[in-house]
């Protein structure tokens, strides 16, 4: 449920700009990592509730210099959108789950070189993995 309502009031946004800076870099050869990138952020965009980024093991000095490039040229205009959205949703109670990933993903925005995609897995109980809760005596 909170991912179409973050689609509808701000992830179709967020997605078209990090489409846009995506396509700005595949127009210049050298830059199409950063294109790849920001596809793949774009998707992540879109629906982020119930996934998340973690480093990429495999990522070295390159993704290190690039996310550099990036911030200094889209990361820190992403992340402004990012940072706004997120002040915008924590000014209503309701919008306070949305305005944490904004956040969330403002850093994301700012550095996405060396990072993957992946999904979360829902808790299995509230209560802690494995443990049941037992009926109350009568």
């Amino acid at each position: 449920m909170l991912n179409l309502v973050w689609l509808v009031f701000q992830g179709w946004v967020l997605a078209l700009a990090y489409l846009l800076a995506g396509v700005i870099a595949c127009v210049f050869i050298v830059t199409i990592p950063f294109g790849i990138a920001s596809f793949r952020l774009a998707s992540f965009v879109v629906w982020p509730f119930g996934r998340t980024t973690v480093r990429d093991p495999r990522a070295g000095l390159a993704s290190a210099l690039g996310n550099l490039v990036w911030f200094l040229v889209a990361g820190w205009w992403l992340a402004l959108i990012h940072v706004l959205a997120g002040i915008g949703f924590c000014l209503t109670v309701i919008g306070i789950p949305f305005g944490i990933a904004s956040f969330k993903l403002a850093l994301v925005g700012l550095f996405p070189l060396g990072k993957r995609v992946v999904e979360t897995g829902a808790p299995t109980s509230w209560f802690g993995a494995g443990q049941a809760v037992a009926a109350p005596a009568r």
